[in-house]
């Protein structure tokens, strides 16, 4: 499996996410970053995450990416695409209530386009608090969509805000 990275390009109101490889927790906090950043421009008209060159994903990206499809159609009135041909990925897609908030597609429609990819920075620098934040917050993005999720991940998440509360320093 090929080590995790995400990419990005725009153009002409349409922003393009690629995530390449394994796609984990240690992209998370990047991922946010630039998710938030693309919900502060109101001229995105089409936002697409693009799965073809994603070996494996996990809940977190997953959460993240849920609550950005949740927050575009909240402010900037669309709904994302994610391209995914993998079929087991898109079995996870499914399971997780993802084609709710999501047009979903298995073969890209488009010609081949010259498009340039930026890569994302790594997380390395953002603490162990702040991912934690980051998986608490898109596990219960999941959680809240429907109730397969909220049973798959409460105790995760309560586990986590568990140890937020034990591992935070005292004032």
């Amino acid at each position: 499996m090929t080590t995790g990275k995400i990419q990005y390009a725009q153009e002409c109101g349409t922003f393009i996410l690629k995530l390449i490889g394994d796609v984990r927790l240690t992209l998370c906090t990047t991922l946010d970053k630039r998710l938030e950043m693309i919900l502060n421009q109101p001229t995105i008209e089409a936002i697409i995450i693009d799965l073809s060159e994603t070996d494996a994903i996990d809940s977190t990206s997953l959460g993240l990416l849920a609550r950005l499809s949740i927050q575009a159609k909240k402010q900037l009135g669309i709904v994302p695409t994610i391209l995914s041909p993998d079929d087991d990925i898109n079995r996870t897609l499914f399971g997780m209530g993802l084609d709710q908030i999501f047009t979903i597609v298995s073969e890209s429609k488009t010609s081949n386009c010259s498009l340039i990819f930026y890569d994302l920075p790594s997380d390395e620098d953002y603490s162990d608090q702040e991912m934690m934040e980051k998986v608490i917050t898109a596990h219960k993005v999941l959680m809240s969509m429907n109730e397969n999720n909220r049973q798959e991940f409460g105790e995760l998440v309560y586990r986590l805000e568990q140890d937020r509360i034990t591992t935070s320093p005292t004032p």
